[in-house]
């Protein structure tokens, strides 16, 4: 995973306002940086997968 966001141009500068749980821990809460994008990530297809559009997952 490390090397996938490493060789990501970029990331959405929104992606800071995903909030909630994911895997049992509040994303925004997470100190690690990496282990905070995996959870991003992780919860952004767990939206998907529900039916949510990216902007309201994303906030914009």
């Amino acid at each position: 995973m490390e090397t996938f966001f490493e060789q990501a141009p970029e990331i959405n500068p929104n992606a800071i306002k995903i909030t909630g749980m994911s895997c049992g821990y509040r994303v925004e809460e997470i100190q690690d940086e990496l282990m905070q994008k995996i959870r991003w990530l992780d919860k952004l297809v767990d939206e998907l997968a529900k039916g949510k559009s990216m902007n309201k997952i994303l906030r914009k």
